[in-house]
């Protein structure tokens, strides 16, 4: 037996699938045999991503505050791409000179120095 919980789009979904040892078989018979692909490592030290920490620091520095999702566009694009606007914005999150607040609608990154 399968159970799926969720929701599709504003609708809630509960939806329970039974399945036999021949269903089973089948599906597995359509999934891959090699090994899923590598996750990622995160970047080395002494990376381009300590070279852009001075510089995240301050975009933060100037602007004081910043929503989250604001504050990551503004990562992302001085990092070039979003997962390593990501590694930047976890990293502000965790810096002594951060402080990190709720907001109405999303975190508030706050520059404390």
């Amino acid at each position: 037996m399968l159970r799926i919980k969720g929701r599709v789009g504003e609708w809630p979904v509960d939806l329970t699938v039974e399945m036999d040892a021949e269903d089973w078989a089948q599906l597995a018979a359509h999934l891959p045999l090699e090994a899923p692909p590598a996750v990622a490592s995160p970047a080395p030290v002494g990376s381009s991503a300590d070279a852009l920490w001075p510089l995240a620091l301050q975009l933060l520095q100037r602007a004081g505050s910043l929503e989250g999702p604001q504050l990551l566009g503004e990562l992302a694009a001085l990092a070039g791409s979003d997962a390593a606007g990501k590694r930047l914005l976890v990293r502000l999150r965790h810096s002594a000179q951060v402080r990190v607040e709720s907001g109405a609608d999303a975190p508030l990154y706050r520059w404390i120095g």
